[in-house]
């Protein structure tokens, strides 16, 4: 009998996908970042749930207030991915019995400090007795159908650009999960990423408002995974001029003797925004961008094969599918 470590996160969505009815005229398709459900006057409730569990989530020196605001995080992540500005959030926790009183006071602080960032307000939630601590949210936000960023737009000649800099989140890992050292003077900076993430939600509300964006993901599975999600949903491929390596993960990298490029691609839980433009309205993107504070980065183009590959001095590299599956690890 298969079990859902052998399938893994992706194909037992697949599976679960095949035993239910789409919602006719659903804005936002099955397998995408959000839910959305039309109000029928152009506009959209848009919806996304997540959840952290302590023992296989939550890496060690996390606190309890970081760990509820990642769980914010998370889901207006996903909002902010589609260009929907977040209005409210659920929180649902599971409790063991000896779970100390300030310990749930702190995740409510991580909460406010969560919502509150993107200017959304707790509205609500539930509380049961589990046996490992679970934070589990719902974000809602509204907005107009016609400018939801869907992954499945992309096609042959857009342009792919991301929000930001990738691979320190893996370099994180690499520290907390197995061990590695990283230089001194950049380590908690390093550790910072995953503790204290940012969700890109004003630049997605950004790129919508430009009319420019033909698709969009969050990045909180990885670089390489979040581009198999778009050409899964795009039926596209991709090729890559050039990595989003960060300063940091380059030196830490060099430090430790692994590869820069993997640490960008397979990572995860950075947040940022991976996305292709219309080539005649990149202009449009960028300077929406600029507009909030944002330098975006050009890292590729949209190709008609389903193929995704890195062109790294001349030779091409095939990117696989490395990186978050919550049944698989990374």
């Amino acid at each position: 009998m298969k079990t859902v470590g052998d399938v893994g996160e992706r194909k037992l969505i697949e599976i679960m996908l095949g035993h239910l009815t789409p919602m006719p005229g659903m804005p936002v398709p099955f397998w995408d970042d959000v839910m959305a459900v039309g109000l029928g006057d152009g506009r959209a409730v848009v919806l996304n749930t997540d959840m952290l569990v302590w023992e296989t989530d939550i890496p060690r020196g996390m606190t309890h207030l970081q760990a509820a605001r990642k769980a914010v995080v998370m889901n207006f992540s996903d909002l902010g991915a589609k260009g929907v500005p977040p209005l409210a959030f659920l929180s649902s926790l599971g409790l063991p019995r000896e779970t100390p009183v300030e310990a749930v006071e702190e995740m409510a602080r991580g909460f406010e400090a969560g919502v509150r960032e993107h200017g959304g307000y707790v509205i609500g939630g539930d509380t049961n007795e589990a046996r490992d601590i679970i934070i589990s949210g719902v974000a809602l936000g509204v907005g107009e159908e016609s400018k939801l960023m869907t992954r499945d737009g992309a096609k042959p000649g857009d342009i792919l650009v991301v929000t930001g800099l990738f691979g320190e989140t893996a370099a994180a890992f690499k520290i907390l999960l197995e061990g590695y050292e990283a230089p001194k003077g950049i380590a908690d900076t390093i550790l910072k990423s995953v503790y204290m993430p940012k969700a890109k939600v004003m630049e997605g509300v950004a790129l919508a408002g430009s009319g420019a964006v033909s698709a969009s993901i969050d990045s909180s599975d990885g670089l390489a995974m979040s581009l198999h999600d778009l050409s899964r949903s795009s039926g596209v491929g991709f090729r890559l001029d050039s990595l989003p390596v960060s300063q940091r993960a380059q030196a830490f990298a060099e430090h430790v003797g692994l590869d820069a490029g993997d640490l960008a691609l397979y990572g995860g839980e950075e947040y940022e925004l991976v996305f292709t433009v219309k080539p005649h309205a990149l202009n449009e993107a960028v300077d929406s961008l600029k507009f909030v504070g944002c330098e975006p980065m050009v890292i590729g183009e949209v190709t008609a094969s389903r193929r995704i590959v890195f062109m790294e001095e001349g030779v091409e590299r095939a990117v696989g599918k490395g990186g978050w599956d919550h049944f698989k690890g990374a």
